[in-house]
């Protein structure tokens, strides 16, 4: 039987339904995760066809999943934090939401404070337990969509949950029709999507919940959850590891809409930006992240490497502020007191830092040699120079240069006697056993000593 498929806007042959398999043993794949062994990557050759959406949105957990992993911000952090995200997000509102806690009065208050800056985006909801009174509560905070909790995996229904398939999604369909109810628009969270049986569990349960969202008249989300950032995008990867297999298996067997479908990662694997770009890629709107990739264990997806690649995506920032990721990584460090990577990317300290000297030389000469973008002009960031034992002439020339904020005629040359004099002092610091970059202080110190006004205060 043929019909014509709204996804793919052609003629198909009539999907087949999935049943739910209720296995008496939990299925959990050891030949892939024998849990004394690397989880093995298994292909099976089959190609599913990329199907990017029309629109792509970025949905932050910085304040639900992120705050799990660290002591808790305070309602006023978390509000300082959401104005940032609202300012990064842009007009256009390309950061669509924001998850939060409602648990405790300092949770509400947040929600409160965050509410009452009265952005459109990033729109506050919530993640709460499976219960009529939360339901109520976070409708009287006028929330109007949360997270709910309906692990897919035999890990966690049978080893956590003690349930069997029919028991567990039995529960989980009543509680989303409990908050249908209640007025709440429900965001189901696979949980473990990565290593659940995708046609024996998660599309028949998929499939049930669009009935059900039809039958309301309601768009039911759908996030999928790579809880241990198992999610693999090699090509021809089988199921249930494949990140293109789930995302077009969620959109053509359990017929779930681009604009209902989000990724969830987290970064166990060095996968979580990769994924959640091939989860947009191939049908997915949403990518869900935190601010700097702060979450358990390894963390979740940075949201700040959505946003570029959001950017790379699509050729266009659509109104993000990018410099504001700068200021996020600015205020965790001297608010929250977070302990940024130095090597982290976009926002480490040593991001668009050299000590190579030939690397400095290049960048004296012409700034993009070395540099990725101009940082300056997208990040408000200025390349720099930390100075070594491998600087050489050129590195002390260009971080005078930029010290100083020398241009044209006034700029420093890498045979400045002053420059081959700091040199020198240097490299005797680190023939008697130096094992520590120079410190900007200890630079400027050497510059006044070595060099003349206006620079220096004196000269040598």
């Amino acid at each position: 039987m043929l019909q014509f498929n709204p996804i793919t806007r052609v003629l198909e042959e009539e999907v087949y339904r999935y049943q739910l398999q209720d296995v008496e043993e939990p299925v959990l794949y050891r030949e892939i995760f024998s849990y004394n062994e690397v989880p093995k990557v298994v292909f099976n050759h089959r190609i599913v066809p990329m199907n990017a959406p029309e629109r792509l949105f970025i949905s932050d957990t910085t304040f639900r999943d992120g705050q799990q992993a660290m002591p808790p911000f305070s309602p006023e952090q978390i509000a300082a934090i959401f104005k940032l995200l609202h300012r990064l997000g842009g007009p256009k509102g390309v950061i669509r939401q924001s998850e939060f806690f409602v648990y405790s009065d300092r949770d509400r208050k947040a929600v409160q404070l965050c509410q009452e800056q009265g952005f459109a985006h990033p729109e506050v909801t919530s993640w709460i337990r499976a219960s009529r009174k939360d339901f109520q509560l976070i409708r009287k905070l006028g929330i109007r969509e949360t997270g709910i909790l309906t692990s897919a995996s035999d890990y966690h229904i049978f080893l956590k949950l003690k349930m069997k398939r029919s028991q567990a999604m039995e529960n989980y369909l009543a509680v989303v029709k409990m908050a249908l109810e209640e007025g709440i628009l429900p965001r189901c969270h696979l949980e473990d999507i990565t290593r659940a049986d995708f046609y024996g569990f998660v599309v028949p349960f998929v499939q049930k919940l669009m009935e059900l969202g039809q039958e309301a008249r309601v768009s039911i989300k759908i996030r999928a959850c790579d809880t241990l950032g198992l999610g693999v995008t090699y090509p021809g990867v089988a199921l249930p590891r494949s990140v293109k297999g789930i995302i077009h298996g969620l959109r053509t067997y359990a017929g779930v809409p681009a604009e209902q479908l989000e990724w969830h990662g987290h970064d166990d694997f060095y996968r979580g930006v990769v994924s959640a770009t091939t989860a947009w890629l191939y049908g997915c709107s949403t990518a869900n992240g935190t601010c700097l990739g702060i979450g358990e264990r390894t963390g979740n997806t940075p949201i700040e490497a959505l946003a570029m690649e959001y950017a790379s995506l699509r050729g266009t920032t659509d109104g993000m502020d990018l410099s504001v990721i700068t200021e996020i990584a600015d205020y965790f460090r001297t608010e929250i007191g977070l302990r940024i990577s130095d090597k982290q990317p976009f926002v480490g300290a040593d991001f668009n830092m050299t000590r190579a000297g030939i690397h400095a030389d290049g960048l004296s000469k012409d700034e993009e040699i070395y540099n990725i973008f101009d940082t300056k002009a997208i990040l408000n960031r200025s390349p720099g120079v930390a100075i070594n034992d491998k600087s050489g002439l050129a590195g002390i020339s260009h971080w005078i240069n930029l010290r100083f904020a020398l241009s044209g005629d006034a700029r420093i040359a890498k045979d400045h006697p002053g420059v081959i004099a700091i040199k020198d002092k240097i490299e005797a610091q680190y023939v008697e056993g130096r094992v520590t970059s120079i410190s900007d202080d200890e630079m400027t110190a050497l510059v006044e000593a070595f060099m003349p006004p206006p620079i220096g205060k004196h000269s040598a």
